[in-house]
Formats: C-alpha cells, sequence, structure tokens
C-alpha cells in the first residue's frame, strides 16, 4: 500500500505520516499468506541534507519524536535503488521528504538526471512489495516565485507529487495538523 501524504510546511504532515506508519506497522501483512499482523519493521528513510545548523536543528526534532522502534536510512539521491532494496522486507517505509530529494537533485551537478530517476522512483513504488507512506510538500498552492531556479521547483515539486498521487492508493492532504483524505480514504 502506497500512501501519500501531503500539505504545506509546518502543516504536521511529517507527524501525521509518522503515526499511520506506526498503526501500519501492526496491522495484518498483505504479503504474508496468513494475514496475520507481523510486527512490521519502521524504517525511515531520510532524503535531508545537512547543509547549515538550521537544518540539523529540524533533523534533530524529527529523531526525538521516533522511538527504538525505528531504523535510519539516509539515501538523498537514489531512492528507486533504495525502495527496491526495501521491498519485500516486512517493513514499513516512511520516505520523508520528496520536496527535499528534488531539492539535492536539483542542487546537484547533475539535475538533467532528475526525469530518469523520477520514473525509476515511480516505477519502484508501482512493484513495491510492503507499505509506502510518502511525505512532500504542497508548494504550488502560492504565487509563482521570481527566480528561475524557484519556478523550476515549484514546477518539478508538482510534476513529481502528481505522479506519486496517480499510483498510491491513499492521498492525504494535511493543513493544521489535520487530515484530508484526496484518494482512497
Amino acid at each position: 500500500m502506497i500512501h501519500l501524504v501531503i500539505g504545506g510546511a509546518r502543516s504536521g504532515k511529517s507527524v501525521y505520516a509518522e503515526n499511520l506508519a506506526g498503526e501500519l506497522s501492526q496491522s495484518p501483512d498483505q504479503y504474508s499468506p496468513s494475514k496475520k499482523n507481523t510486527g512490521k519493521k519502521l524504517i525511515y528513510l531520510a532524503t535531508a541534507t545537512i547543509y547549515d545548523d538550521e537544518m540539523q536543528q529540524r533533523i534533530d526534532l524529527h529523531k526525538q519524536r521516533r522511538d527504538q522502534n525505528w531504523s535510519l536510512v539516509e539515501e538523498p539521491l537514489q531512492l528507486a535503488s533504495c525502495l527496491q532494496t526495501l521491498s519485500g522486507t516486512n517493513a514499513v517505509v516512511l520516505i520523508d521528504c520528496m520536496t527535499l530529494w528534488l531539492s539535492n537533485w536539483i542542487c546537484s551537478d547533475n539535475f538533467a538526471g532528475f526525469g530518469s530517476q523520477r520514473q525509476a522512483f515511480i516505477t519502484a513504488l508501482t512493484t513495491f512489495e510492503g507499505d509506502c507512506v510518502i511525505v512532500s510538500n504542497e508548494v504550488g498552492s502560492g504565487i509563482v516565485p521570481m527566480g528561475e531556479l524557484s519556478r523550476s521547483f515549484v514546477d518539478h515539486a508538482g510534476w513529481l507529487n502528481q505522479a506519486i498521487a496517480k499510483v498510491s492508493d491513499k492521498a492525504t492532504l494535511v493543513v493544521a495538523g489535520l487530515p484530508l483524505a484526496l484518494k482512497g480514504g
């Protein structure tokens, strides 16, 4: 099951996604022949990179919320191959977040390769065996940015979110800490 959790900055989407993943880890495993509760592992797949003290503080806040039941995998660029590795591992994978992943690509020396990486990630989602909760920012609800780089980011984030929503079983918009089912709710 793929569940996209989307919202604005500080909307409560990560907390909602973490709670959702915790609930999913206790639900029966749809991939197990017996469909019994197998106590699935929780894997936090982090895309953030630390460039300054403020980002370190944000990451520390996220870490403080998670208990010892969570494993951490850090992958700033190669999400498709990472997700393929985690497929079928009896885990709930929480990916946080897609717009940071996009930022990593935009700031890399190889942004031209993002289109193929995005498609590889979407393909990996469609074949993923397990539960995956994906966090992303909704950045297209404001004004059109003035700078070319900012407009490119907003455009690519919108296209990425649409592609993920299309293959997701569920999608939830979080606003002011309140979830609103968009798909499969």
